[in-house]
């Protein structure tokens, strides 16, 4: 009886890297989850049966660490990916230059499938730093992995996102919502359904090649603005902030962030954030997506009611709230 085949995630213990590993721990693969602090992944293995998970230490930063974590692999997934700067970790270290390595290491070690996480957008033109470095990644994993799988997501929502949670939250400070970007049209794709993708691509069930991973809905920013409020039963007025306005908040934020030597990181809105914003966010025409891996995309509605509870006034109380209006009084 051969052994279960072996993969090896970077960034597997984030948003999307966690459910890449669910999916295919659920198929018996045996996991590596190779992070910077593997104390603080212990929670992958729950995914699996014991000893089918193995959080491993690793910093992609460093040759010899990227190549300890994936000797004896059957498989690669780099998801490793941030939407700001912190410390040494930049856009070009972390999406070019590790992503550089990854595909190097993975070739010299002749790894059967590598799969690498872009994003929807990726152009080493953008005037979005992140797009650009997103864009140079994809350039580099090419040049040494031309079999190479690349997805590209577009903004992902899940429980855990950073998308709709960061709108619910901000619904909760002012009488006012306010919304850079509010005419850019964006396509959210469901986590699992990304993670579902990277698994079928991880087990070579599609060719080589560039996939746009989009939701079926194509919305405005402020439209899925309107989504939070619907959803969490909030009254709030919707002010779309123009494109200059939007870029003076991020830079004013960057400033504070940089005034306390990053100890405080600006979560709320970048410069560069503002400028990523300003873009329209969807599948480009003609392009291959989900329907190469046999995925029916799952739309935002059905899914964000199930954790945007909390963010209603009464919580997760909201509906028996409402409910209990309608009861006659004795």
């Amino acid at each position: 009886m051969s052994a279960a085949k072996l993969v090896t995630i970077y960034g597997g213990s984030g948003f999307l890297g966690r459910q890449i590993a669910r999916v295919l721990a659920s198929q018996g693969w045996r996991i590596r989850v190779a992070v910077r602090r593997p104390n603080e992944a212990i929670a992958v293995r729950t995914y699996g049966v014991p000893g089918q998970i193995d959080p491993v230490l690793c910093n992609v930063r460093d040759d010899l660490s990227v190549r300890a974590s994936m000797t004896d692999a059957d498989a690669v997934v780099n998801c490793v990916g941030i939407a700001l700067r912190e410390g040494k970790n930049t856009f070009d270290a972390i999406h070019e230059e590790a992503a550089a390595r990854i595909a190097r290491i993975s070739a010299e070690l002749k790894i059967k499938e590598l799969v690498h996480i872009s994003a929807l957008g990726a152009d080493f033109k953008a005037d979005s730093d992140y797009l650009a470095s997103k864009g140079r990644g994809e350039v580099a994993v090419l040049e040494q992995r031309p079999d190479a799988i690349i997805l590209r997501p577009a903004a992902i929502f899940g429980s855990d996102d950073t998308f709709y949670n960061r709108i619910g939250a901000l619904s909760r400070l002012w009488p006012f919502l306010f919304v850079p970007g509010a005419n850019s049209e964006m396509q959210p794709v469901y986590v699992m359904d990304v993670a579902k993708a990277a698994a079928k691509a991880a087990n070579g069930e599609v060719p080589a090649g560039i996939y746009e991973l989009a939701g079926p809905d194509v919305l405005t920013m402020r439209q899925i603005a309107r989504q939070v409020l619907d959803v969490t039963g909030r009254r709030r007025a919707i002010i779309g902030l123009p494109g200059w306005i939007a870029g003076l908040t991020g830079s004013l934020l960057d400033i504070g962030s940089g005034v306390t030597g990053g100890l405080i990181s600006n979560r709320i809105l970048t410069r560069d954030q503002a400028r990523t914003l300003r873009r329209h966010n969807r599948q480009a025409e003609g392009t291959q997506g989900f329907e190469v891996f046999g995925i029916e995309p799952t739309g935002a509605m059905a899914v964000i009611p199930e954790y945007l509870w909390r963010f209603r006034p009464s919580g997760q109380y909201a509906a028996i709230a409402d409910t209990a209006k309608n009861l006659r009084r004795n």
